[in-house]
């Protein structure tokens, strides 16, 4: 299925192997170690993310991945590569069937249902670098052929109807996980006695009464789980690509399992470097929360796990009352292999923390009389930025430009949101620190060499929000219809005509509007940053 979300236009010359960066280190999973980002095409990243099973709707915890790896896709593609995205979606399992059972409709419409809500939260998080979003239904041939090598070569074979994967024959299973050939259960019930060994897993499982079925040469059936990722993985990246992300749950037997099956197929590597982002846990909550490997460790993990299982969804909900960007925010506010606690606290304080460049930003429209957000079509690369700072001067260029190296260097180390964004709020304190000191809220003192720096100053935060997909187009109000947004017009307007009246000292009309609030139970605060209102 083609994605939806359009990834941002780049310009050409953006792509050209001169324009690259050199300097990327990720952690790979596998070797334990970061290692220089080398593609295996030059110029070129095929990257891979494991999507989720739709059978319900989504929760905050399948936004984590998705959020991450757009956000590499910006950087990646900021430095000069060319980025094919791909997010698969599994529509046959277990859970879609049960699901199609109890609400009495064909799974094939649970599962349209569950995209487009899964689709829909992507697009409120502002993940819009998707190139393809392949289903498993629309790839049954591929994933048959994927079957028949794997047994052509002597790592599957065929048993009562069912296929399964001999993880004897591969000497190297475990690797990426460091668990052992016993750790691998597999599939218990009727297949256990099916199967060779009991590490063996299932790549094709026969039909059973009224379960949705497809011909396959060992009868009607479905694939198992993990078969559809390296099926699919193929046909949109090729037999070896550069990186495969997914959360640590996936970690075992999913991954492993992936790795496996393509390595014994290809007799090569699948994935040069495999990333897995860190596990959601609630507030307060002693362990992490993951999938069924946390729980077979750690008995807490069941009780705090993000799940559907457990009641939580209704993400669409959550993003009305928190909006998209503050979500995105709160995320991306922690390196992608740290756990992420969340709960109320943490998102209301990701909110206020994110304030800070709203006020700014508020600031600059009011003073320069421009809008600061140019939209989704906005794409500064790096080679555009190191050129437009190659003679920066005077004392807040020098500083920013300095925040923007230091912001490089926590992206170019594995991709290290929370250290970029603790940058941006440096360089916010130096602008806001600039306004002042230009004292350029004063309209009679405010020269157009300050205004011209300022607005550079501003091109660079714009340049480095829209690497983490942030400050992209004027945010939403949280909990609101849309009439929000024009109460807050109006409220900006009072607060610019205020701060014009105090400006030429008329603070008889200053006050009046003040007052005038007050008796609205709205308060204003004046900060270093500017004014802002909150309800009282």
């Amino acid at each position: 299925m083609a994605s939806v979300l359009q990834p941002q236009s780049q310009e050409n010359d953006s792509n050209s192997s001169e324009n690259m960066t050199n300097t990327i280190r990720i952690y790979n999973t596998l070797t334990r170690q970061k290692e220089p980002f080398e593609t295996v095409e030059p110029g070129k990243v095929g990257m891979y993310l494991c999507g989720p099973t739709v059978y319900a709707e989504a929760h905050i915890g399948h936004m984590v991945g998705p959020v991450i790896f757009d956000t590499i896709k910006r950087y990646l593609v900021y430095s000069g590569y060319e980025v094919n995205w791909v997010v698969n979606i599994t529509d046959v399992d277990d859970k879609l069937i049960a699901s199609s059972r109890k609400r009495g409709i064909p799974m094939s419409q649970v599962a349209t249902e569950m995209t487009m809500d899964y689709l829909s939260n992507l697009q409120s998080l502002g993940v819009d670098q998707i190139n393809s979003m392949p289903r498993a239904t629309d790839n049954m041939g591929e994933i048959i052929t994927f079957i028949e090598e794997l047994i052509e070569k002597g790592f599957a074979y065929a048993s009562g109807g069912d296929v399964f994967f001999d993880v004897t024959k591969d000497c190297d299973y475990g690797q990426l996980s460091n668990r052992s050939v016993e750790d691998q259960q597999g599939e218990g019930g009727g297949a256990a006695a099916k199967k060779k060994s009991a590490g063996d897993f299932a790549l094709w499982k026969s039909a059973k009464d009224d379960e949705p079925s497809w011909k396959s040469p060992w009868g009607q059936g479905r694939p198992g789980w993990h078969i559809e990722c390296s099926a699919m993985s193929r046909v949109e990246l090729g037999e070896t690509f550069d990186i495969h992300g997914g959360g640590l749950d996936l970690m075992f037997p999913h991954h492993e399992n992936e790795l496996a099956q393509s390595r014994c197929c290809h007799d090569k590597p699948m994935v040069k470097y495999w990333m897995h982002n860190g596990l959601m846990q609630r507030e307060g909550a002693a362990a992490k929360l993951g999938g069924k490997s946390d729980r077979a460790e750690n008995a807490d993990a069941a009780s705090n796990k993000i799940s559907r299982s457990a009641g939580d969804g209704g993400l669409a909900q959550l993003i009305e009352e928190q909006t998209g960007d503050r979500i995105r925010f709160f995320l991306l506010r922690s390196q992608y292999r740290s756990t992420i606690l969340f709960g109320d606290n943490a998102l209301a304080e990701a909110g206020q923390a994110l304030s800070t460049f709203y006020r700014l930003i508020e600031r600059y429209d009011r003073l320069s009389g421009h809008s600061f957000y140019f939209g989704t079509e906005y794409a500064k690369t790096r080679a555009t930025g190191d050129q437009e700072l190659a003679d920066a001067s005077g004392e807040l260029m020098e500083a920013v430009a300095a925040k923007r190296s230091v912001f490089l260097e926590k992206m170019d180390d594995d991709f290290n949101t929370a250290g970029a964004v603790s940058e941006l709020f440096e360089m916010a304190r130096s602008i806001n620190r600039f306004i002042e000191s230009e004292d350029l809220e004063d309209s009679k003192k405010r020269g157009d060499e300050a205004m011209s720096t300022l607005a550079s100053a501003m091109s660079v935060l714009r340049e480095l929000g829209a690497i983490l997909g942030l400050f992209i187009k004027k945010p939403k109000t949280a909990g609101g219809d849309g009439s929000e947004d024009t109460v807050e017009g109006l409220l900006q307007l009072l607060i610019k005509l205020r701060a014009d009246a105090r400006a030429h000292k008329d603070f008889a009309t200053s006050d009046t509007i003040r007052d005038g609030l007050a008796a609205l139970d709205i308060t204003l605060q004046d900060l270093k940053e500017g004014t802002s209102w909150e309800k009282s």
